[in-house]
């Protein structure tokens, strides 16, 4: 009998001990294992993190500062930069690391040696992509609503763009005459804006644009580092064709921002 009771104690103890870790669990937070210090090396990573969780950013790269190329370039001033080597990374003692597809492959595996988690992130030439890449970093860092709020916002500015009468032939014409063809990123943004692309994807010299001009030409805005490249769009031959500029920082890398180049296009 006092054997019997015994057992129905150790039992019952069992159990009691069982809820309480049942319960235990059940109270942690949803973001207890999210990261809470965050490198970036990649310059559209950068830009995502700090829109994302900037209360997570323990460094960016370098090119997170630069006004010609970064949408968040006035909040990256505030955070730590450091370069893709793997020992100043390191010492910043990350709990995860973005970087990109391509780039810095010997310093991230030189991390993950180390047990650094590092997520790669592809390169959306599409809003669809756009709205899946960021979702799944908003899922990695722990911010799975500000995520979708984002998306939300990025979405409400591609219904608000007008739709235009026509689809006049628009070409982007980059440095060195190359153009963005069908399925790149710039391509998506002209269909948003409700224009035609006028680009197989090759590349078109002066003397072929200015043969058969587009209704309108989409450059980069001046670049702070002008070289022989960037002149040709500033060529004098092309002052008779409608132009249009368009800042770096909004096509350069794939982001809920790039909407805004859509919406600058349509105006």
């Amino acid at each position: 009998m006092r054997r019997r009771k015994a057992l129905n104690y150790s039992t019952a103890r069992m159990r009691l001990a069982g809820a309480l870790l049942t319960l235990g669990a059940l109270c942690v937070p949803a973001s207890a294992s999210a990261p809470e210090r965050v490198v970036s090396l990649n310059l559209c990573t950068d830009q995502t993190l700090v829109l994302l969780a900037p209360d997570k950013v323990a460094a960016l790269s370098p090119l997170a500062r630069d006004p010609a190329l970064s949408f968040v370039a006035s909040e990256a001033e505030r955070f730590p930069s450091v370069r893709p080597y793997a020992e100043p990374v390191l010492r910043l003692n990350p709990d995860l690391v973005l970087a990109g597809a391509f780039g810095a492959q010997a310093a991230l595996a030189q991390l993950e040696r180390h047990g650094i988690p590092v997520l790669r992130v592809g390169l959306p030439t599409d809003f669809e992509g756009v709205r899946a890449e960021t979702r799944r970093l908003a899922k990695a860092l722990g911010v799975p609503e500000r995520g979708e709020a984002l998306i939300a916002d990025m979405d409400a500015r591609l219904a608000s763009i007008p739709r235009p009468s026509h689809s006049p032939r628009v070409l982007v014409w980059e440095p060195r005459g190359y153009t963005a063809g069908p399925g790149t990123l710039a391509d998506a943004v002209l269909g948003a804006a409700g224009l035609r692309n006028a680009s197989d994807g090759s590349r078109v010299g002066l003397e072929t644009l200015v043969a058969n001009p587009p209704d309108l030409l989409i450059v980069p805005s001046p670049s702070a580092f002008p070289s022989l490249a960037t002149d040709l769009l500033r060529h004098p031959a092309t002052a008779g064709i409608p132009r249009r500029e368009l800042p770096p920082a909004l096509t350069i890398c794939a982001g809920p921002f790039t909407a805004k180049a859509a919406a600058l296009l349509a105006q």
